[in-house]
């Protein structure tokens, strides 16, 4: 990687940081196992129908489960769902524990989050080492009316309020 390159590989990664992204998990049941991980890449593409999509690095260990399953979870954090986002970013034992249940279609569903939905994948696009995954709703719920769990330059964080109303 020449100069420039590497200048703009760190202008990159400073700007992201900056960039307050909401806090998910991506739940996934593969070969009769769960599996898991932090995400900050969830977005919404149509709402009819709807469709979401996520990130993921394929060097991933879930990326075998995203890869060869039919359906997928995604489960929006709140502020008190810190630790579980610490566990599905950190740790290997992501499953050990009652916070979680078989739900629909198989997919381990996650409890007390902010909300969840269950997809049928439609189509995954791989480019080099990462995957963009497209996701068709097909069940979902949403839980409290706590605040989002947000992360932003490294940490998680809240939203604040501004002093102005739409």
């Amino acid at each position: 990687m020449d100069e420039t390159s590497a200048s703009f590989e760190a202008t990159f990664k400073q700007m992201f940081r900056r960039h307050a992204a909401g806090v998910a998990i991506i739940t996934v049941n593969y070969q009769d196992r769960p599996y898991g991980f932090t995400a900050t890449s969830v977005a919404s593409l149509s709402a009819q129908p709807p469709r979401f999509t996520f990130n993921m690095a394929r060097s991933s260990s879930s990326w075998p489960a995203v890869a060869n399953t039919t359906h997928v979870g995604v489960h929006m954090l709140g502020l008190e769902n810190q630790d579980l986002a610490d566990r599905f970013a950190r740790t290997r034992n992501r499953f050990e524990g009652d916070h979680w249940e078989v739900g629909p279609h198989g997919v381990p569903v996650l409890k007390d989050v902010a909300g969840w939905l269950i997809g049928e994948v439609q189509m995954r696009l791989s480019f080099e080492n990462n995957a963009v995954v497209v996701v068709q709703v097909v069940d979902g719920q949403v839980g409290g009316d706590g605040l989002p769990l947000l992360y932003h330059d490294g940490a998680y964080s809240q939203p604040a309020p501004l002093d102005y109303e739409i």
